[in-house]
């Protein structure tokens, strides 16, 4: 597997190479900056490459990890104070990008020696020409796991169309190439399709259900939300704080990486938000925590957001992991009407959309939820026997399976 993620925090990546060790394959991954002292789980081996931009140092060189491994300089999340610099941050940082991913791409090449290996597996664009790079080394079969519509995401900052136009022309290319796709959604699956894809499988990002169905949190008062990601831009997560002035019983919880500055523009600071906005000082942010630490906070809380803002084809077509994660907590959700979320959580009414940007019909969805809780509640309790990592997972050990028929006809290699 290929992907320029620090693969530690990708329960995607993690959950795909886990279900493939437990189905007999061997499965190291290449990725980038992992954590220091992160070790992957049992039968996965992970070489951590630390790209350099010729706009900054980002760290330097490749470590298989185990117990060793060094995370990098990045960017920081604060935007510059002199006008000037940010001027300069702006023109530069799609540089910056393209830089960090083209020292990543010949770095990891290196690292990945000789093989053999059977398959590549490479995670989104970013890893997708090293992917096929590799396959190609290897004479191997190459996966295209395609997290989300890359040509549809939301870019911030300088416009850069001529940058979007070559990988949309390059994605076409290396995509019809492919032996297999995965992705996450059906709207997406339909669009690689359209795109030239050979055979495309829809491996949701459900998580696994540890001890059967979700565990019941008994019959107590609801207390609040939880919204659990990366607290930034494209989350509506104003939206949610202004629903908090609408429903004074409840209070919010941000679990989640933040973005220092987004956070500052919304008037959250530190660890606890206070103040008139956002919900009068009922709201606060706690830190990125494991996956199990996460279903206790959704369970004692009661109410669990699923938000994007309609800024996007790519959040058009996402289903983000919350949603199921919200799933494997039992809880129900409020979550954004957006056409993939739209169709999952009406089919198994696991909860109440609402209107991205809309404080007021995110308020009116929690109401609705709380005024039939249980209702909702026992759907999601149902619906846990199909959302989730034990369906997906047996979709993934498929494609391999159907990989590995000696009679299925390669992609052509020069």
């Amino acid at each position: 597997m290929v992907v320029m993620t620090d693969v530690a925090h990708d329960a995607r990546v993690l959950r795909e190479a886990e279900t493939l060790v437990d189905a007999g394959h061997q499965v190291d991954v290449i990725g980038k900056d992992v954590p220091p002292g992160w070790s992957p789980p049992a039968g996965i081996r992970t070489i951590s490459v630390r790209p350099v931009s010729v706009f900054g140092a980002a760290g330097r060189g490749s470590t298989t990890t185990g117990q060793e491994d060094a995370g990098a300089t990045r960017p920081g999340t604060r935007r510059p104070r002199n006008p000037l610099a940010r001027a300069a941050r702006w023109v530069l940082l799609p540089r910056h990008r393209l830089s960090v991913r083209a020292s990543w791409t010949a770095q990891a090449a290196r690292a990945a020696g000789d093989g053999p290996y059977d398959v590549v597996h490479a995670h989104d664009f970013s890893a997708l020409p090293l992917g096929d790079a590799l396959a190609r080394r290897y004479r191997a079969r190459l996966v295209y796991d395609s997290h989300e519509w890359w040509g549809g995401r939301a870019r911030y900052g300088r416009p850069t169309p001529w940058e979007r136009a070559q990988e949309r022309r390059a994605e076409t290319r290396l995509l019809a190439a492919a032996d297999t796709v995965i992705t996450v959604s059906d709207g997406i699956a339909r669009r690689l399709e359209a795109m030239g894809a050979r055979e495309v499988t829809v491996v949701r990002n459900t998580f696994s259900m540890s001890a059967g169905p979700p565990a019941d949190r008994g019959v107590r008062p609801v207390l609040g939300v939880v919204y659990a990601g990366r607290i930034d831009a494209g989350r509506d997560l104003p939206a949610v704080l202004g629903a908090m002035d609408r429903t004074p019983t409840l209070r919010v919880s941000l679990i989640g990486p933040v973005d220092q500055s987004f956070a500052s523009r919304l008037g959250l600071a530190g660890s606890q938000a206070a103040g008139s906005h956002g919900g009068g000082g009922r709201v606060r942010i706690l830190p990125a925590r494991p996956v199990d630490e996460v279903d206790e906070v959704l369970r004692e809380e009661g109410i669990a957001v699923v938000t994007l803002t309609d800024s996007c084809e790519n959040h058009r077509l996402a289903l983000p992991n919350k949603l199921f994660h919200a799933v494997r907590a039992g809880v129900p959700v409020v979550a954004a009407d957006l056409p993939e979320i739209r169709s999952v959580v009406r089919q198994y009414r696991i909860g109440v959309l609402y209107r991205p940007g809309s404080a007021a019909s995110l308020a009116a969805a929690l109401h609705e939820v709380l005024a039939d809780y249980e209702s909702y509640r026992q759907a999601v309790r149902v619906a846990a026997a199909e959302l989730c990592w034990a369906v997906d997972g047996a979709r993934l050990v498929e494609v391999y399976q159907r990989l590995a028929d000696p009679t299925r006809t390669r992609r052509s290699l020069p």
